[in-house]
């Protein structure tokens, strides 16, 4: 059958709409809605007959739905109302009987049944084209701001805001801070233990009263009017070291923001106040939401300031000398015993790729090392009882120990954290 022939025997079926009989032609003449093409054929069969045009107000397919692509936009529109987005996208839900109702017409035509448009992308489009005007607004088909599902059963708009996303790095500039909330183990970080405030954390539930996310996020929450904010950072440095230097980059997650567009400026001053000086950020920017697992996967190196103490006198030329060796060699370190009661016992290989420092006096120096992500640095210095190979301990043949770590630079391997793809204009 040609498409006059199909149209005029899918109109035999019983009323339908100009939308869901153009949908069994959607992949012929672009640039046409489906509604457009219903029309057209409806107006060239009469032609054809020579009979008066009927136009139908039922259509036993959808059941009157592609009539409400207006009504739908709206209720979506007032949905969203107080909250600041860009993007949206939209979805529908099409009861199982819309879904027979387009099955069986097909068959009752002769038309394969993946032919056409099914009606929940008619509406997607057309209600999106729509949400699009009345918001000023684009679709957005990857991560959009809001995503908007229409329930074609219930008449209701379920509606999602995803999160918002600040990019930036901190500095941790007080020593026994953690990066983020740390519950207490004995309450479980109820603040209760057997019924009464719990001894360890004095009921307050965390084992340390402030962290980086505690003294950064609710700033970050508070300016975009979220309902809570999460804080991702790019590894995390020992509770008891420094963040210094250039920073660790970090995320913040807001969960259903209702302003996007703030001043990033504005908020990494209040941050910086909020913060009192134990915690600094920099270079706040909106980025997306690939920006989370960038800071979580992408392999970085760091580079530690450490201080260390010697059991025994040690020469600047014998230090010079174990440094030189440590510099650009590949070292195997099992899990240290630190950490081997959390992690698994497996021997690592890491790269030591710079490795500087000097004496303070015959006891004591100021050390740095570069290396890849991984690396133990405390047990490189003191070699573990033998479990890291090789260690400045080792090398010297004298006992080491690092009394101070500090961070001063996490960088990514291969290219930097700040890329543009990953922020928001």
């Amino acid at each position: 059958m040609n498409v006059l022939e199909v149209a005029r025997a899918a109109l035999d079926t019983g009323p339908l709409c100009d939308a869901c009989l153009g949908r069994l032609f959607a992949e012929r003449s672009f640039g046409l809605t489906n509604a457009e093409r219903g029309h057209a054929l409806r107006v060239t069969l009469a032609l054809k007959a020579d009979e008066p045009f009927e136009a139908s107000e039922d259509c036993w397919v959808c059941e009157g739905e592609t009539d409400r692509v207006d009504w739908w936009a709206e209720q979506a529109a007032t949905a969203v109302r107080g909250y600041d987005f860009e993007t949206y996208q939209v979805g529908t839900k099409v009861p199982p009987l819309f879904e027979e109702n387009d099955a069986l017409l097909r068959e009752d035509v002769g038309l394969d049944p993946d032919l056409g448009e099914a009606l929940k992308t008619d509406l997607n489009r057309e209600v999106g084209k729509r949400i699009g005007r009345l918001t000023d607004t684009e679709v957005e088909f990857g991560r959009p701001d809001v995503q908007f599902t229409l329930d074609l059963a219930t008449d209701e708009v379920d509606v999602q805001v995803n999160s918002a996303f600040v990019y930036g790095r901190y500095r941790k500039l007080q020593r026994d801070i953690p990066q983020t909330k740390w519950p207490c183990n004995d309450c479980n970080g109820t603040g209760l233990y057997q019924g009464q405030p719990c001894d360890g954390c004095d009921g307050t539930g965390y084992r340390y009263d402030e962290s980086v996310e505690q003294l950064s996020a609710p700033v970050v929450e508070e300016a975009m009017e979220g309902s809570a904010a999460t804080f991702h950072g790019a590894g995390r440095e020992d509770v008891d070291a420094l963040m210094l230097e250039s920073g660790r980059p970090f995320v913040i997650e807001v969960d259903t923001p209702r302003t996007r567009n703030v001043d990033t400026d504005a908020i990494e001053r209040e941050i910086n106040e909020f913060a009192d000086g134990k915690v600094e950020v920099e270079g706040l920017r909106l980025a997306t939401h690939e920006m989370v697992e960038r800071v979580k996967e992408l392999d970085a190196s760091k580079t530690y300031r450490m201080d260390v103490e010697f059991a025994e006198p040690v020469t600047e030329d014998a230090l010079q000398t174990a440094l030189d060796e440590l510099e650009g060699t590949t070292v195997e370190q099992e899990t240290p015993q630190r950490v081997a009661h959390r992690r698994a016992d497996l021997t690592r290989t890491r790269d030591v790729y710079a490795a500087s420092g000097e004496l303070i006096d015959e006891r004591h120096a100021d050390i740095r090392i570069h290396g890849a992500g991984g690396l133990y640095v405390k047990e490189l210095v003191s070699s573990d009882d033998g479990r890291t190979e090789p260690s400045l301990a080792g090398l010297l043949g004298v006992d080491a120990v690092v009394t101070a770590l500090d961070v001063v630079d996490v960088e990514g391997e291969s290219e930097p954290f700040a890329k543009a793809e990953f922020f928001r204009e």
